[in-house]
């Protein structure tokens, strides 16, 4: 039955993997992702902050944290898109958006770059 068949589609996209970037840049390893794994992702970000607050000496006043966190979580989202499918066009249909809005916030975020480095 010709529905059945699965097709192969190799895409630009088809060997991003977030994972593998950071651990290539030893920022991970398989026990660390256990770990990160076990923690809800509230918890993570409020975690991140505290650490970066700790490293700024106690203060983060005067950072836009409030305004940011719309480019930080579709920066995330982009990376996890492209990682996550094949091509863009799947990419940008997993996401909800146009297949010319993703190139543009791909451009935008300069997310690409990230997986080439």
């Amino acid at each position: 039955m010709p529905w059945n068949k699965k097709r192969k589609i190799s895409g630009k996209n088809t060997n991003y993997s977030i994972l593998n970037s950071l651990k290539e840049k030893n920022l991970s390893n398989d026990e660390f992702e256990v770990m990160i794994n076990s923690i809800s992702l509230e918890d993570l970000i409020a975690m991140k902050l505290e650490l970066a607050t700790k490293a700024a000496g106690g203060y983060l006043y005067g950072l836009p944290i409030w305004k940011s966190t719309k480019n930080i979580v579709r920066d995330a989202l982009l990376k996890y898109a492209l990682s996550a499918t094949r091509t863009k066009k799947e990419a940008s249909r997993f996401l909800g958006i146009s297949i010319l809005e993703l190139n543009l916030f791909l451009k935008e975020y300069k997310t690409e770059k990230y997986f080439e480095e």
